[in-house]
């Protein structure tokens, strides 16, 4: 799934990384416990959460995640935008709750992960 799509079944707003919306992105995980994407996740492009602090875009970037999806309507500031910008990632903001995003991005073909 191209970004673009990920951003017109989000009705998200790009927050930095515009040009880079025709990036194929294969699956996507949600959380806001970073500790948790660090010890679980694997070969995931996307990151939804609700986390709001720079320690969100230091794990995607250690995680060599694509794009980050701010739910509930969370904004980062300028400082995360820079830090985002700078490691090359899409920055994109999304009034959903991460659950009905997920289900979303789900449907739509975009699955996370299988733990079997």
């Amino acid at each position: 799934m191209q970004l673009s799509q990920v951003r017109d079944i989000l009705d998200a707003e790009v927050l930095c990384g515009a040009d880079q919306l025709d990036t194929e992105v294969l699956s996507a995980c949600g959380s806001d416990f970073m500790s948790d994407v660090l010890a679980f996740v694997k070969n995931q492009a996307m990151l939804l959460t609700g986390l709001v602090n720079p320690q969100v875009v230091r794990t995607a970037d250690m995680m060599d995640m694509k794009c980050i999806v701010f739910v509930r309507g969370k904004r980062p500031d300028e400082k995360m935008l820079e830090l985002a910008e700078d490691r090359g990632m899409v920055v994109m903001a999304s009034k959903l709750p991460m659950y009905p995003a997920c289900g979303k991005l789900y449907l739509a073909g975009l699955r996370g992960e299988s733990s079997h």
